[in-house]
C-alpha cells in the first residue's frame, strides 16, 4: 500500500482494477474542452477550424470512453456478500476454496487458472473422472494450494487476480479478522464468491446485514459475468435447461417415486454420515429437480451420523454414496459389506442392488450436469434408461442415444468454441 506525502492513503492495487479504465477515460476527456463554439460564433477563421478539430476529437474520445466502459461493465457484477466488484480483464490467476468455485472457473474455460482450493489431489482425481467424457478436454488441479485454512500471507504470495471465495466463510473459520479480509481485497484483488449458499447456512454476525442465498446456477451467472463470460454461461445453462425440461415431462408421480438416502461412501461398517436430498441450497442442486421421497423422512439432519438400526428403519429402496466414483473409493467393497452384514444385508436397497454412487456435494455446474444425469437414471431408469452397475474407472459410457446432454456441446463451451 502506497502513501501519499499528505498522509492519506493513494491508489491500491485494488483501486486500479475497480476504477482504472473510468479514470483513464476522465482525463482523457478534461483536455478536450474549451470555448471552441464561441470562438467559432465571432468569425476567426482559425479559431474555428480548431473548434471543428476540437469538437471531431471530442466526439472520438467519448465514443473511445463510452467503448471502454462497455468492456468494464462485462467485467462487472454483483454479488452478496461483496457487492458490487469490477475486474479490468478476465483473470488469468484465480484463488478458490470450496470446488463449487473451482468448478466454475473451470466451466467458463479457466480450470487450469485455478491455483488454490480445498483437498486438491483429491478432487482433481474426482472431476477427471466426469472429464474423461468431455472430448478434448483437459484439468489438473493435482499440487494446488490446500486452501480449506488459507493464510494472508499465502495469498500474498499467490497474488491472484480474483478470489473467487466467500469472505464471510473465510472470517467464520476464526483466524481472520474484518481488517485482514479487507487488506485482501485492497492490496490484492477483490473476493467474489458465496458459500454459505450451500446449505443456507447462517453467516458471522458481521456479515448478516449483507447475506444473501443463491442457486448454483443464479451464482454461476454472477461469475461468468465478472469474468466477462455470459455467452458461455447462457451455452451452458441451456443444456441444462434442456435437460431439466426432459426430466419434468418424464418424472412419475410422487407416489410412485423410490424412497432414498445419501451416505458417505467410506466407512461404512464405522461412521455412516447421512445427507438429506432436498433441503435448500446447491448442495442438492442435482437431487431436489428429480423430487425422491427421503427415506429418513425429515427425521434425519444433513451430515448426521446414523446407525445400521437406523438405515433399518428407513430401509430405503435407492443409496447413493457420496464420493462414490473417488478412485480412492471401491464400490464393489462397500456392496460386499454391506451384503455380508447382518443388518446391511436385509436392506431393500442392498437386496435388489440399488446402491450406486455419487461425485460431490459442492458441484459447480459441469459436475451438476452429470450428477442431474446420473442421478436420474439411478433413480427412474424406466423413465431415462438405465444407470450401469458402477465399479471403478471414469464416469460410465453411456450410450449416445441414451445420453440426457451433449457432450461434445459442454466440451466445445469449456474450449471457447461457441
Amino acid at each position: 500500500m502506497t502513501q501519499n506525502t499528505d498522509g492519506q492513503r493513494g491508489p491500491t492495487r485494488r483501486d486500479y482494477v475497480k476504477y482504472g479504465g473510468a479514470v483513464l477515460g476522465g482525463s482523457l476527456l478534461a483536455g478536450c474542452t474549451g470555448n471552441s463554439t464561441t470562438d467559432a460564433e465571432s468569425g476567426n477563421e482559425s479559431t474555428a477550424t480548431e473548434a471543428q478539430t476540437s469538437a471531431t476529437e471530442t466526439q472520438t474520445e467519448t465514443e473511445s470512453d463510452t467503448t471502454t466502459s462497455d468492456e468494464s461493465a462485462a467485467f462487472t457484477a454483483s454479488m452478496s456478500p461483496v457487492g458490487e466488484v469490477a475486474l479490468e480483464s478476465a483473470p488469468e490467476t484465480v484463488f478458490t476454496r470450496l470446488t463449487h468455485h473451482a468448478d466454475m472457473a473451470f466451466a467458463l474455460g479457466r480450470g487450469n487458472s485455478v491455483n488454490a482450493m480445498h483437498a486438491p489431489d483429491y478432487y482433481d482425481a474426482l472431476w477427471n473422472q466426469f472429464v474423461e467424457r468431455l472430448p478434448g478436454v483437459s484439468l489438473d488441479w493435482s499440487g494446488l494450494y490446500s486452501s480449506w485454512e488459507p493464510t494472508k500471507e499465502k495469498l500474498y504470495e499467490l497474488d491472484s487476480d480474483v478470489h473467487l471465495a466467500d469472505p464471510a466463510s473465510v472470517h467464520q473459520l476464526g483466524n481472520w479478522s474484518m481488517a485482514d479480509i479487507e487488506e485482501v481485497d485492497e492490496n490484492i484483488s477483490p473476493w467474489f464468491g458465496n458459500s454459505l449458499s450451500a446449505r443456507h447456512q447462517e453467516p458471522p454476525e458481521e456479515w448478516a446485514d449483507r447475506y444473501e442465498y443463491y442457486g448454483l446456477w443464479e451464482q454461476f451467472e454472477k461469475v461468468a459475468q465478472a469474468f466477462g463470460e455470459r455467452e458461455r454461461f447462457e451455452a451452458l445453462s441451456s443444456v441444462r435447461q434442456s435437460m431439466l425440461d426432459e426430466i419434468s415431462g418424464g418424472l412419475p408421480a410422487a407416489s410412485e417415486r423410490p424412497t432414498v438416502v445419501m451416505v458417505g461412501a467410506s466407512n461404512i461398517e464405522q461412521d455412516i454420515y447421512a445427507y438429506t436430498l432436498d433441503n435448500p441450497g446447491f448442495l442438492t442442486a442435482h437431487t431436489r429437480p428429480l423430487g425422491p421421497r427421503d427415506a429418513f423422512d425429515g427425521s434425519v439432519e444433513s451430515g448426521e451420523i446414523v446407525d445400521f438400526e437406523t438405515l433399518l428403519e428407513a430401509d430405503p429402496d435407492v443409496m447413493l454414496f457420496l464420493g462414490g466414483m473417488q478412485p480412492g473409493t471401491s464400490m464393489p467393497d462397500t456392496r460386499s459389506a454391506l451384503k455380508s452384514h447382518p443388518v446391511g444385508s436385509t436392506l431393500t436397497a442392498v437386496q435388489n442392488d440399488r446402491l450406486h454412487p455419487q461425485g460431490a456435494r459442492y458441484q459447480g455446474p459441469i459436475l451438476n450436469l452429470f450428477q442431474i444425469e446420473m442421478t436420474a437414471k439411478q433413480l427412474y431408469p424406466e423413465q431415462f434408461g438405465a444407470w450401469p452397475t458402477y465399479e471403478s474407472g471414469p464416469y460410465p459410457e453411456i450410450p449416445e442415444g441414451e445420453r440426457m446432454f451433449d457432450r461434445q456441446r459442454v466440451a466445445d463451451v469449456i474450449n471457447g468454441d461457441l
